[in-house]
């Protein structure tokens, strides 16, 4: 039986980010169907990376090989952008793949380019991204819009979409493994405590997150400490934080200025050589690691480096409570591993939050505070540090039965919800219901690039910048896009016009030698080896025109020569009845080097005489002499 092919556009499976592990329990529930053909697509990973070759599936990587080429492409922020999330290969893949079904679970903006393209809602296709903040990103308003399937992390947004009336958006939600994550027996959870130094009756707050700006760590710290402040508890507690302490919030800092000792903050680390991983104070990356006693091999964890499920469910059985304070979030996954684990949760009613404080959730809802995002507008929470420690005092002071129940309900209502099983039948169904493609994927060749266009004298600088990249670099851009914004910043801080246009055209002709590699023996005859010309002369307009008036004379100079032109193909038009060009060949850079085209050595060329007219009219400015030529050769009429 014919089996569907699945291409899956997001994260690599192996990637510890809230993308990658929604990948890895998505992936393996359809691959265990045994029904699908699955692809996946991996952003911000190589091409040749080994750990692609990890996954039961087919893991392809977005980044090119050549580092070269990738610091070029990241020179313009829109190909930056493109190449990390996969759409400046995309077409190559969907050619290469031919997926009876693509679903693009990432960022918005990095699934816009995929919208975009002639394939996209031709074979059955579906954006799942996450919407985090009001008002909604404008583009990704309008890609609802025009798009057949388009999904949300989060019934927040799918609200939204609703009130303005755009129909067709719904929530499915990030898979989450039940089995993973769960509350672990009493004596297992306090041998926990006792392996990490950690008194078994002391009331631990949780909260795992990776350390960005958008985690409202100064606003925990600060609740923390006028929890402890106002109830002055009996027994040790501690501030449990799952984070990569390298990046974001100085949480040292932060301690100082709120009067929270540093010993109470701990942290798990994970080793780099053993990777065994162990809770405490954190004094510095590079610490000793207590299993195999390497010198300077713990840190703490990151995307790159972290525990596996199984270990960071032992982390959520370390706590008593979870604090999940954020300024806005697509689901924030760690919320609902928490409830599995039948921790209440104490969360932001903002956002994704929302979802997670609704009734039955389990959640005790925090309190927060309206600002603007500088430059975007959003709308944002600071968690109110008051709703916190008020809320923290509540499970601290709560009855046993009573947390019981409600720790029951929170897993109960995160199954119900969240788990794999319930989102992998969403995909699954979508997947069977699809039809299998009817689509030319021949029709999918990349496009080469044009560095040698006219460019029109348009005045608008932002009409402009949408015609060099549509001409020269064959991207079709607005600007909203990154790219189209970056440069128009270059342009109102006045760098010229032609800068900008010299770079695109650099850009154009690396990009052709990357991907079009030049075959010129597919340009020439075979019968007229040894008795071949080229007139070489890229563009524009006028300069091709004007290079005519050399042909006359070559042709009765080699008159056994074939004369073969090499110029732009927008140019072959106004050649092809030209009666002295036996043949119109397409320019390539290659082309400015005559001892390629001539011969050398062992290399015995192409052509027995090349003129570069081009070199000396459009590349070295060497020809002015103020109108004062004096001509010392009759010219023949």
């Amino acid at each position: 039986m014919k089996k569907k092919k699945l291409l899956f556009h997001s994260d690599s499976a192996l990637a510890k980010t809230g993308f990658g592990r929604n990948s890895k329990e998505l992936l393996s529930y359809l691959y265990d169907t045994g029904k699908y053909e699955i692809y996946h697509y991996c952003c911000g990973a190589a091409k040749n990376s080994e750990e692609l070759n990890r996954t039961p599936w087919k893991s392809l990587g977005t980044l090119p090989n050549d580092k070269n080429l990738l610091m070029k492409l990241n020179q313009d922020p829109q190909q930056g952008k493109e190449v990390n999330y996969g759409g400046y290969f995309i077409n190559d893949v969907i050619k290469e793949v031919k997926p009876d079904v693509y679903i693009g679970a990432q960022d918005i903006w990095g699934l816009e380019s995929s919208t975009k393209k002639e394939w996209y809602d031709k074979i059955t296709s579906a954006i799942w991204t996450t919407l985090d903040s009001l008002p909604l990103y404008p583009n990704a308003l309008e890609i609802a819009k025009k798009v057949k399937n388009f999904w949300v992390w989060s019934s927040f947004a799918e609200k939204e979409f609703n009130r303005l009336d755009i129909k067709g958006t719904k929530t499915v939600h990030g898979a989450i493994n039940k089995t993973n994550f769960k509350k672990l027996p009493q004596e297992k959870r306090l041998e926990l405590r006792r392996k990490f130094n950690i008194e078994e009756d002391a009331f631990i707050i949780g909260f795992v997150f990776r350390n960005q700006l958008r985690k409202s760590v100064p606003n925990l710290i600060e609740g923390y400490a006028k929890w402890k402040k106002i109830t002055k508890p009996s027994r040790k507690t501690y501030l449990l934080l799952h984070t990569h302490w390298s990046e974001g919030w100085n949480i040292h800092k932060l301690c100082k200025e709120y009067e929270v000792p540093k010993e109470e903050i701990i942290t798990t680390h994970i080793c780099k050589k053993c990777k065994n991983y162990f809770v405490k104070p954190f004094k510095g990356q590079e610490a000793k690691c207590e299993t195999c006693s390497s010198e300077k091999a713990q840190v703490t964890c990151s995307v790159t480096l972290g525990i596996e499920e199984k270990e960071l469910n032992e982390i959520y059985n370390l706590m008593d409570v979870y604090c999940h304070p954020f300024t806005s979030g697509g689901q924030e996954i760690p919320i609902q591993e928490a409830k599995l684990t039948e921790l209440i949760t104490l969360v932001t009613n903002y956002s994704c939050g929302e979802e997670s404080c609704e009734k039955g959730s389990a959640s005790l809802p925090l309190e927060w505070s309206e600002y603007r995002e500088a430059g975007t507008q959003f709308r944002k929470a600071s968690t109110c540090p008051n709703s916190i420690a008020k809320n923290l005092d509540k499970v601290f002071q709560m009855m046993p039965e009573e947390r019981q129940k409600l720790e029951k309900k929170a897993r109960k209502w995160a199954i119900k919800n969240y788990s794999t099983e319930v989102t992998g039948k969403i995909i699954e169904e979508f997947i069977d219901s699809a039809p299998f493609a009817d689509f030319d994927f021949k029709s999918l060749e990349w496009k080469a690039r044009n560095p040698t266009a006219s460019i029109s004298n348009i005045e608008d600088d932002s009409e402009w910048l949408t015609h060099i990249y549509k001409n020269i670099l064959s991207m079709s851009v607005d600007k909203m896009d990154d790219g189209h914004k970056y440069w128009m910043k270059q342009l109102n801080n006045k760098t010229p016009r032609k800068n900008v246009e010299n770079f695109f055209r650099n850009k154009a002709e690396e990009e052709n030698k990357e991907n079009l590699p030049f075959k010129i023996e597919k340009e020439l005859d075979k019968d007229d080896e040894g008795k071949r010309l080229l007139v070489v002369m890229p563009g524009s307009i006028g300069d091709v025109f004007m290079s005519t008036s050399v042909l006359k004379s070559l042709a009765n100079s080699y008159e056994n020569y074939n004369i073969y032109f090499a110029t732009a193909p927008e140019y072959f038009e106004m050649l092809e009845a030209n009666p002295f060009i036996h043949k119109v060949i397409p320019y390539n850079s290659r082309m400015d080097d005559l001892l390629w085209l001539e011969g050398r050595g062992e290399h015995k060329g192409f052509f027995e005489v090349a003129y570069l007219l081009h070199l000396g009219t459009q590349r070295v400015f060497n020809y002015q002499h103020n109108g004062k030529d004096i001509i010392a050769l009759d010219l023949a009429s």
